[in-house]
């Protein structure tokens, strides 16, 4: 078992030290503070051994990287591991310097999680590391892209209303006339620069009637969350173009509240708290068959009171297409595979409080046709010097419940927007990236099948490849947590759980 893993000086003083079972700091620091004094032996090892632990060590200019083990530990992991953990630190570190690693001690933190998990060696390379602690999201900078896009095309369009105001304004007074639909308040008697303000007040109360009136704000302090002054003048310029008719951001605001809805946490989170998480990776043909779908799914154990530490969680595996299922080296995997059920090898220990500890993952990797969740049928055809395309989506997995679905179809650049036929749901023309994004608010067994029709210039080719992302509170490999009892006298312990299914990749080429 690896204990701890620390970056300290040639003096044994710790900068930064990740301890993955239960020590004090004074414990660690001790240590550390021992080992440049275990070294001097003059001989050539990358290991030295103490009556109770072991040091795993590799010399970083003026620092080492030092990994602290039991003795039984298997040395030839623990260098593996060591290797790993000295690669780790210049992709986060300029120099290998005290006051570098300190600056970016959290980000280390995060990357040695990624190494070890419980003690135990975690089956990662350097890339995945990467990808893990970036926390990169295509949905968070596709909806940043669509919002810039569309600010930059208000104000624009603000600007374009300003000047016809003041032209209107300069023709009015030089024939000496009142600014036609003003209300009388282009007089000579009033400034032009007040004018101009006064006359777009104007135009503003003048058009208000036509669109449909926004839901009154309460008056009194708001609780939500602040995030400065910025949001705010986003938030009032939104509601100023609302105000002039412009239909341009309900999109952005439908999608930011259905975002917020979606990554709300759950309000009744018990102390015993379950993440269950999938995430599907699919490749399709454009003329049907499956070429590649991957899923992988995890079940991530929160426990945030210690008296609920020692339970066992009862697992309802109803799924029928072969998932391969694991567990983590610490749960008992004779138990889980006799009885459905999750609980550590040794029943006396506890599981880790106040963090998430993967405890079961399942792996489905098939090319059968039939286990696609959604399936899409794109289908351009030639007509003249434009392309008539249709394309439709059916729902296989009819127990899912998809929300937020976006079917993103590229277009042809430099040939103006698509001309809309029939269409279940919205849609989004996103002239900049030469996109149409098809948007379905739910897709489910009462809205299981829908179509859109559309014609622009182009090649049926121009047309691929076809990408869907969407969310579900609804799993597809049908693993649940039905009980969650205590080790001793097997009484019944109140959980929550958050189920969450996601896209990785969905492409049809």
């Amino acid at each position: 078992v690896l204990l701890a893993a620390a970056v300290c000086t040639k003096a044994g003083k710790a900068i930064v030290s990740r301890q993955f079972v239960e020590m004090t700091r004074t414990r660690i620091e001790g240590l550390l503070a021992a080992f440049p004094k275990l070294m001097n032996t003059g001989k050539q090892h990358t290991f030295v051994e103490t009556e109770s632990v072991r040091y795993v060590y590799q010399p970083m200019e003026k620092l080492y990287m030092v990994l602290i083990t039991t003795k039984n530990s298997n040395i030839l992991e623990d260098l593996e591991t060591l290797r790993l953990f000295s690669r780790v630190i210049p992709e986060y570190c300029r120099a290998l310097e005290e006051n570098e690693i300190s600056e970016h001690c959290f980000d280390l933190i995060f990357a040695f999680d990624e190494i070890v998990a419980l003690g135990y060696r975690e089956n990662v390379n350097l890339a995945q590391i990467r990808t893990f602690t970036e926390m990169d999201s295509h949905e968070e900078k596709v909806f940043r892209a669509v919002r810039e896009t569309q600010e930059r095309e208000a104000k624009a369009e603000m600007r374009r209303k300003a000047k016809e105001l003041q032209q209107a304004r300069r023709d009015a007074e030089r024939h000496g006339k009142k600014a036609p639909g003003f209300g009388g308040f282009g007089s000579s008697a009033v400034s032009g620069g007040t004018t101009t303000a006064m006359i777009t007040e104007t135009i503003i109360e003048t058009e208000k009637p036509k669109v449909a009136p926004a839901p009154a704000r309460p008056s009194g302090p708001s609780k939500a969350l602040k995030l400065g002054a910025k949001g705010k003048e986003v938030d009032n310029f939104v509601d100023k173009l609302k105000s002039e008719g412009e239909n341009i951001m309900t999109s952005v605001g439908k999608r930011s509240a259905e975002a917020a809805k979606v990554l709300a946490p759950p309000i009744n989170m018990e102390s015993v708290h379950m993440k269950i998480e999938e995430k599907i990776s699919l490749t399709c043909g454009r003329d049907g068959g499956l070429q590649n779908m991957e899923l992988h799914g995890m079940i991530m154990l929160h426990i945030s009171d210690e008296k609920f530490a020692r339970i066992r969680l009862h697992v309802e595996n109803e799924d029928k297409r072969g998932v391969q299922l694991q567990t983590h080296p610490n749960v008992d995997k004779k138990l889980f595979t006799t009885e459905s059920q999750i609980g550590l090898k040794n029943p006396e220990k506890s599981f880790p409080i106040n963090s998430d500890v993967g405890v079961l993952k399942w792996r489905l990797q098939t090319t059968e046709e039939s286990f696609i969740p959604l399936t899409i049928n794109c289908w351009p055809s030639e007509s003249g010097n434009s392309c008539d395309v249709n394309i439709e989506y059916e729902l296989q997995e009819e127990s899912l419940e998809l929300n937020d679905v976006i079917i993103t179809i590229p277009l042809p650049s430099g040939v103006g927007a698509p001309v809309i036929g029939e269409i279940d749901g919205e849609y989004r023309h996103d002239s900049r990236r030469n996109l149409l994004e098809w948007c379905l608010p739910v897709i489910d067994a009462k809205n299981k099948s829908g179509s859109l029709e559309f014609s622009i210039a182009g090649q049926p080719n121009d047309f691929f490849p076809v990408q869907v992302s969407f969310i579900s509170k609804k799993n597809y490999c049908n693993i649940q947590v039905t009980r969650v009892t205590q080790v001793d006298g097997n009484s019944p312990v109140r959980f929550s759980t958050e189920t969450t299914f996601l896209v990785d990749k969905y492409e049809i080429l």
